[in-house]
């Protein structure tokens, strides 16, 4: 029985035909066939190429609209990409079709073994990401039955507040305050065992007394708004030695064991956090009162120096072009928009005359106002 040899295809030609006329598919390929023959000699023939194996099945995609022909031309092959090449060329030099004019032009040459390749690595990609997602919730899974099935790890009720906690808040030297339950339940699965909950946006006497007792206390908060605003709270009425916050948008209660411990390691002393305004240099204050009714932003480096100054207008545009600026003082309102050009920039201070509703902030970033500055 006669075979024709198998294609293993290396690259495909595609190219586009137009037609001043009605032609058949048939046409088109004779065309191929016949106005490239010769052209390089018997060694590059598609006939000859095609018996051979080193070309397939030519595809031919046609259609006829108001006596006028178009389509599209496939010819797979195994040559070399010179060869490959000089095709191409003599394919686009077709200019009748049938009994027509006719124009072909090459769309492009593809490499099915890059479109292969690039196939497979996006199906490892999401190979690899199923099985990280299940070694994740195999661990967790375990973490969470070692949780329930001891009852060191319970959760306790501290306080005439009754507050959701650790076993060990009472006797450990330090304290890590959160802001609720669940909180409290995810550190206890970490090992984190000194650990108590607000419950709530008031701050509970227990924690006021807990935290003015002689223990370093350290606030584990949301990585949102409301994590800054009981931060400010509990500034108000209670002793925080250092801040601890989750990644920006997340909360305690949804990390992972590394996730906490990361935050837990990497802490800031209450000064330098975002729940208290830092010291700012005079310059930048004055460079602030100056703005006023300007619709202009002054750029500081770390050492209080101004370094640029720009419209409003072009500030989250330009921002990120600038080398490790440290402060942005400006006449305008400080939206999420800017705060987040200001965080993924590694700024450490945000001062305009108001502020719209933010959503997510970056620990290191302290956004202020005017009315932090006492100005109206």
């Amino acid at each position: 029985m006669d075979r024709s040899p198998s294609v293993v295809t290396k690259y495909v030609v595609r190219a586009g035909y137009d037609v001043e006329g009605v032609v058949e598919k048939t046409d088109v390929v004779g065309a191929i066939f016949g106005q490239t023959e010769g052209l390089f000699g018997p060694e590059l023939d598609l006939r000859e190429l095609q018996k051979n194996g080193r070309i397939g099945r030519i595809e031919v995609d046609l259609h006829t609209r108001q006596d006028r022909t178009t389509g599209k031309i496939s010819i797979p092959t195994t040559l070399d990409r010179v060869s490959v090449a000089l095709i191409a060329a003599g394919v686009e030099s077709i200019d009748r079709i049938g009994p027509c004019a006719a124009k072909v032009s090459l769309d492009r040459i593809e490499d099915v073994r890059e479109t292969k390749r690039k196939a497979i690595i996006e199906r490892a990609r999401a190979i690899l990401r199923d099985w990280n997602i299940e070694s994740i919730t195999s661990v967790e899974n375990i973490m969470r039955e070692l949780s329930e099935g001891s009852r060191a790890l319970g959760v306790e009720e501290f306080g005439p507040d009754e507050l959701p906690a650790g076993p060990e808040v009472g006797s450990s030297s330090s304290i890590i305050v959160v802001e609720g339950r669940a909180d409290v339940i995810n550190l206890l699965r970490c090992g984190v065992k000194n650990v108590i909950a607000i419950e709530g946006v008031k701050i509970p006497e227990s924690i006021i007394k807990l935290t003015k007792e002689k223990r370093e206390v350290t606030a584990f908060l949301d990585g949102d708004r409301g994590g800054d605003l009981i931060m400010k709270e509990l500034l108000q009425v209670a002793k925080v030695d250092y801040v601890a916050r989750a990644p920006s948008g997340k909360e305690v209660e949804e990390l992972t064991p590394r996730d906490v411990l990361k935050a837990l390691r990497d802490k800031v002393p209450v000064k330098a956090s975002t729940g208290a305004p830092p010291a700012l240099p005079q310059p930048v204050i004055d460079a602030f009162h100056e703005l006023k009714d300007t619709l202009e932003a002054v750029l500081f480096n770390e050492k209080g120096e101004a370094i640029a100054r720009i419209p409003v207008s072009e500030l989250a545009e330009k921002l990120p072009s600038f080398e490790q600026p440290h402060a942005v003082v400006f006449d305008g309102i400080i939206t999420q928009r800017l705060v987040d050009i200001a965080g993924e920039k590694g700024l450490k201070v945000l001062l305009g005359v108001r502020m719209s509703e933010i959503t997510k902030k970056p620990p290191q970033l302290q956004l202020m106002t005017a009315a932090d500055l006492g100005s109206s």
